[in-house]
This record gives structure tokens, sequence and C-alpha cells, in this order.
């Protein structure tokens, strides 16, 4: 097949029609090229658009494409924070990386994680009479924040509990916008950060925190860098809030496999009857391929470069195009069918399945926390497909316009009963 490549003129930008179009921005401009690379200006920088597995490992070498420098500031007051693991690269990187390795990719970790939330959700949604009214979005986000915030060391009361909750959720939806939901994040990430940097000191001078032993909040308090020094307490906050927001971001993937439940209920009978937890697992990744989440990811072009005959000078702002990865018919059969199947009984290649980012975590850039992502996710399904709840008349419509998107309802479910383990 001959690949094109659209040029545009220099004075093209397309932050407006990104901002418009949302999700479907980057792959409608990657259908026009036949899958090949986008040229095109954001934010006044020169920009170029890739996708596929090749273009994975090309975007993850180091030697390629570099991180510093390249995330917005608006990108880090709301969603990252500044000094963040994601700002560095090279050695820096490495060994704040460890850091989050130790903590997140430790199986009895994500395990223990699990169990805190099972604990909350049936707190919350199964230790009740039937015929509550819930917003699914809010209430998996708060379920969320108590069990991270639990396992992490972290102590909070239960009104710091819902103010966790809400404010990760806003950094979350306030990242990629303007107006007011941007400047919610900004509050929300100034508000815990300094929070959390004033428990970080209270530890350092021998104040005793209730749980802070051995958990990852004493992991990070008293992490050093490369330089063999601690970090200072803003950053320590900064990378305890990039433990606990993403954790509390799972709601994003709560309420989709919600909605897929809801629009397939087929779904329910095969969770309910997966008494090892394979078919959850499947099924988490699918939630995971389907639903919108992040977009792409970007980083500027360490050097001079070439991709596929295509030059890219240095400093040139690199796109990985991961919404339309996930449904590129090249890469899926029948992208856009809801099918669990594609993983049952095996797992998705590490450049193959690519919502949290590509690459090795142990030496790039991926999400270190994305095994506890599906972990998480796919105990939430069961449980969703365990509890009997009805689906009142709401808006479920999901926005690609919007960054991140979800049901506009939020999902908003009246519990009844929870079913038994094994019945159908």
């Amino acid at each position: 097949m001959t690949r094109l490549t659209t040029t545009l003129a220099p004075w093209t930008d397309s932050t407006l029609p990104l901002l418009a179009r949302g999700y479907a921005w980057l792959p409608d401009r990657m259908r026009a090229t036949h899958g090949g690379p986008v040229r095109t200006r954001l934010l006044g920088r020169p920009a170029i658009a890739l996708r596929g597995p090749a273009a994975i490992g090309f975007f993850y070498d180091e030697r390629h494409i570099s991180r510093t420098a390249a995330l917005p500031g608006p990108v880090l007051d709301t969603l990252f924070g500044q000094g963040a693991v994601h700002t560095l690269d090279g050695d820096a990187h490495r060994a704040r990386k460890a850091m989050f390795l130790a903590l997140l990719k430790d199986e009895a970790g994500a395990a223990a994680l699990a169990d805190h939330v099972v604990l909350q959700w049936s707190e919350a949604l199964t230790g009740r009479d039937g015929g509550r009214r819930v917003v699914l979005f809010d209430e998996t986000a708060l379920i969320l924040a108590r069990s991270v915030c639990a396992w992490t060391g972290v102590p909070l009361s239960d009104e710091a509990a819902r103010q966790m909750a809400g404010d990760c959720t806003a950094m979350v939806d306030g990242f990629a916008t303007l107006g007011v939901r941007h400047w919610r994040a900004r509050a929300a990430r100034a508000r815990q950060e300094d929070a959390l940097a004033a428990l970080v000191r209270l530890a350092r001078e021998g104040e005793e925190l209730a749980g802070d032993s051995g958990t990852a909040f004493e992991v990070v308090a008293w992490h050093r860098d490369a330089d063999g020094r601690l970090l200072d307490p803003h950053t320590a906050a900064v990378e305890l809030l990039n433990i606990i927001r993403p954790t509390v971001a799972i709601a994003w993937f709560a309420v989709f496999a919600a909605h897929a439940l809801h629009r397939w209920p087929s779904h329910r009978d095969l969770l309910r009857k997966d008494a090892d937890g394979h078919y959850a697992r499947a099924f988490a990744h699918e939630v995971r391929r389907f639903y919108p989440f992040a977009p792409f990811v970007g980083g500027l072009a360490a050097t001079d470069l070439t991709w596929q005959g295509e030059t890219i000078a240095k400093d040139t702002l690199v796109l990985l195009d991961l919404y339309g990865h996930h449904h590129d018919p090249e890469l899926w059969d029948a992208p856009y069918r809801f099918d669990p199947q594609r993983f049952v009984g095996r797992e998705p290649g590490a450049d193959e399945l690519v919502p949290q980012g590509g690459g090795d975590p142990a030496h790039g850039h991926r999400c270190p926390g994305e095994d506890i992502t599906v972990a998480l996710l796919a105990t939430l399904a069961a449980e969703l497909a365990a509890l009997d709840f009805d689906v009142p008349e709401q808006d479920l419509s999901i926005p690609l316009s919007r960054i991140p998107t979800r049901p506009r309802s939020g999902f908003v479910l009246t519990t009844a009963r929870q079913d038994p383990r094994g019945t159908v």
C-alpha cells in the first residue's frame, strides 16, 4: 500500500481541532494518510504523529525520544506534578522509576490492594439495603481513594478521603482542557501536594503516622535519587500522588466496565461463573482496549531522526497514537466489537495493548502501575457482575470530543441485592 504524508503549511496549528475533536482527531488524520505519519503543529510546535507496533519501539527508545521538557506546564500542574518521574530521562529516570517498580510490580502488594478494594466495595454497595441510588463513577472513585490511601499508608479521615477522591478525579479530568476544569485541577493538585508534603515533613521529623512503617508512604518519604539525596517534600508529595491518583483514575475504567455489562449483559454470566478469574482479566484487557482513555502520548525528538523514510528534526514533538492503535483494523479483528475472547487464555504482547503507554516499564516510561490497574479492574468487573442492580433512564453516551471521557451520567445505578457467587 502506498503511504502518503500530509504536509501542512507552517502556520497551520491543530490545537483547536484537537480540543474540538478529542479522541477522533488523530485517528481521522491517520486515516487520511492510510496509517502513515501525520505532520502538523500543536501549541505552535512542529509535530509528527506515528502509529503501530514498530512506532512504539521507536518512540520508547530514549536515544530517539526525550520526555524532559516534553510535557507542557499545564499538564504538569494538573496531571503529573512538577518534578515527577515522567519528566526525567536516563539515569535519573531509572533511579526514580526503580522506586515505583518495587512498590507497584509486587504481586503480594497488588493482591493486598485488591483486598482493600473488595472490602470497601462491600461496605459501600453490598452491605446496605437495596434501592440506593448510586453514581458509580463517584462511588468507585471514593472506594479507590480509601483503598489506595490505606494501602499506601497515608492516614485519612472520612472527610479527607472524600476530598482526595474529588481532587484526584479533578486532576485527571482537567489536564487536557481549558477553563474551569483546568483551574479546578490545578487547585486540587496544589491542595493535595501541600497536605502530603506536610505528612512527609512530619515523618522525617520522627512523628509516627498511622501505618507508615514499611508502606509505600515510608518508601517514598525516604527515597534517595540518583544523586543520593532525599526527595524534597514537595517532590515526594508529587510521587505519592503518582501512586494515588492513577489508582483513583481506575474509576474511569470501572464505569466503562459497567457500561459494557449493561450494553452486552451476556458477559455478566461469564464473569459470575469465572471461578479462577481468567475471564475477568480478559474482560479487563478488552475494556482497556475498546474504551477511550489516553488519546496519545508525546515526547521530543532527541536528535535528528528518520522514521520510515520521514525526517524528524531535533525537538519536533512526536506523538504516539494510542486510541487509534487500539481500533486499527490492521492490528485487530473487528476492532469496534467488544470481545474479551481476544484475551482469553493469553496475555497481550507488550506493544499490542498500550492504553497506559508502551515499551518496557523497567527501562522506559510505561506506567509501572499497569499490573495493578488490570488486577483492580478485573476485581471491580467481577464485583459489578455479582451486584444485582437496575439502570434507570439516563444519558449513557460517551462523547469522544471530551478528554478524558466517560458516560455523561457517570453511570447511575440503583442497588438491589448481591447475587451469590457462582450462580446465574
